[in-house]
């Protein structure tokens, strides 16, 4: 289970932040001024390295205009619906 994880974790990290950073014309820097991080930690994030702090989750969905759903990866049918 621990590699599902990962490779979730993976895919969030270099797929979607890169994806919509770029969408919305950030640079990695510009980004990590916005959410009070280093270019580095982006790059980090961007690169699987490691991933964004569970409290910049948010900021950073905001940010990107998106909800922290669609950040997440999780499609509408995966959502709660109660």
């Amino acid at each position: 289970m621990q590699k599902t994880a990962e490779a979730a974790a993976s895919f969030f990290c270099t797929q979607k932040v890169r994806e919509l950073r770029k969408g919305n014309k950030l640079t990695q820097e510009k980004l990590a001024d916005f959410l009070g991080v280093t270019y580095q930690s982006v790059s980090k994030w961007e690169t699987g390295i490691t991933m964004p702090d569970l409290a910049l989750i948010v900021p950073l969905a905001r940010v990107l205009g998106v909800s922290t759903d669609e950040l997440l990866g999780m499609k509408s049918t995966e959502t709660d619906t109660r």
